[in-house]
């Protein structure tokens, strides 16, 4: 609960007669008795573990001790509700994999199991404590001042009653006036009660379900979708690489090679030469859809993978390109795609701007990285502000979460460097 929602309920001129006291009550009252549950649930499995850790038996109360904080944070997240009404989101993610062990692994590692075993330690140890005080001082003594006249009729024999212990009293317009004091003290002790159990949803929310958290994982949704679409792309893109290379090519090939056999059977004159024109045109339209059929995805890539990739693309750059490029055997197809094009804008760029008659490409895999670094003796000052595609190229390889570096002083020489998060598959 919000402070400022806190405040907004206790200023109501209704709230003694709203449910909030009654909220309040049961929120500070149920966290009292799971505060208790709570320290016996951690104090237990951890000394336990730890004496008998020496025989290897007590790991698994050890490891049970550290998940406390899971189970504890899922009954805070329900007993919030008594207090706030908005919904107090569960942090976990789920296991990559079925079994135990994987779900112990994802539940071991995350952030958000040991954010609540903190909280169950901090609440185990204080906050209950706190609970019960609040309850006691709040609730429990004004209730028992305004039972001053009961008393006093039933165990004082209507002679004499002491109020909270500590003050004797014999007459009844005294313990009348105890029982006043007493009602006053309960209407105050609610506002007490209501703002202590606001403050205490609100230190809850932030240690178990805080908003930063939420940004967080839904950060991480965010990525993942991204990728989804990213390979979803890659995926369509080969698709329409194959379609066009198996079917429109195809048939372009084919209609290439009938209009020259109808060149040579068709005698000089304008037929021939309107054939001819034809025959040449539907040459140039082949060529041209072999260029579009490699930019949307080379065949080379997907058939041989980064490697032949690049060499095909340094054959067919207008400089003369020196290739260095090791990996340990394929790469996920949508890194591939992005490192190809990287590689393939580079080249046109430094031939296009660098003046330069050389480049040199090459590429490593290791510690789970792909680096990539493409090298020129050009004129340098490449600006990816300039228009030159760079940042196009930055935009493609941060959609990986990757990283492109750029060192282009005037005069040169300049270098681009990429790397990619990755690791090597089985295709």
């Amino acid at each position: 609960m919000h402070p400022r929602n806190v405040w907004q309920a206790v200023a109501r001129p209704n709230f003694l007669l709203s449910p909030w006291p009654w909220r309040s009550v049961a929120y500070l009252l149920t966290g009292a008795f799971m505060g208790a549950a709570t320290l016996l649930a951690i104090v237990v499995p951890a000394v336990l573990g730890g004496v008998l850790a020496v025989v290897g038996v007590g790991l698994p109360l050890l490891v049970a001790t550290a998940l406390a904080g899971i189970p504890v944070a899922a009954l805070e997240r329900r007993r919030l509700r008594l207090i706030d009404r908005k919904p107090a989101a569960d942090q976990h993610e789920p296991p990559g994999d079925v079994g135990l062990r994987a779900w112990l692994t994802t539940r071991l590692t995350e952030r958000a199991t040991w954010r609540e075993l903190g909280y169950a330690l901090l609440f185990a140890g204080c906050l209950w404590l706190v609970d019960i005080l609040t309850f006691t001082v709040a609730l429990l003594l004004p209730l028992s001042m305004t039972l001053t006249p009961l008393l006093m009729a039933t165990v004082g024999d209507g002679r004499e009653t002491k109020v909270l212990k500590l003050v004797t009293v014999t007459t009844w317009p005294a313990a009348f006036a105890a029982a006043v004091l007493g009602l006053v003290l309960l209407g105050l002790g609610a506002y007490v009660l209501a703002i202590v159990a606001g403050a205490r949803g609100h230190l809850t929310r932030l240690l178990i379900a805080s908003p930063e958290s939420g940004l967080g994982a839904e950060l991480a949704d965010v990525t993942r979708s991204r990728m989804r679409l990213v390979d979803a792309f890659e995926t369509e893109r080969r698709r329409i690489e194959r379609d066009l290379h198996d079917g429109a090519q195809q048939r372009l090939v084919a209609l290439t090679l009938t209009l020259g056999v109808a060149r040579l059977d068709v005698p000089p004159g304008p037929l021939a030469e309107q054939l001819a024109r034809a025959h040449e045109e539907a040459g140039l339209v082949l060529a041209e859809l072999r260029e579009l059929i490699r930019g949307i995805h080379p065949k080379v890539l997907t058939d041989y993978g980064l490697c032949a990739a690049v060499d095909d693309a340094a054959d067919r750059s207008a400089v003369t390109v020196d290739t260095d490029v090791e990996l340990p055997g394929r790469l996920p197809p949508s890194v591939e795609s992005a490192a190809y094009f990287v590689v393939c804008e580079a080249l046109v760029n430094v031939a296009r701007h660098s003046g330069a008659d050389r480049a040199r490409v090459s590429g490593r895999h290791r510690e789970g990285r792909l680096f990539l670094t493409v090298y020129d003796e050009g004129r340098g000052g490449a600006d990816p502000a300039a228009g030159s595609g760079l940042a196009g190229l930055a935009d493609r390889v941060s959609v990986l979460d990757g990283r492109l570096s750029l060192s282009s002083p005037p005069g040169g020489p300049t270098l681009l460097r990429v790397e990619f998060p990755c690791e090597p598959t089985d295709r």
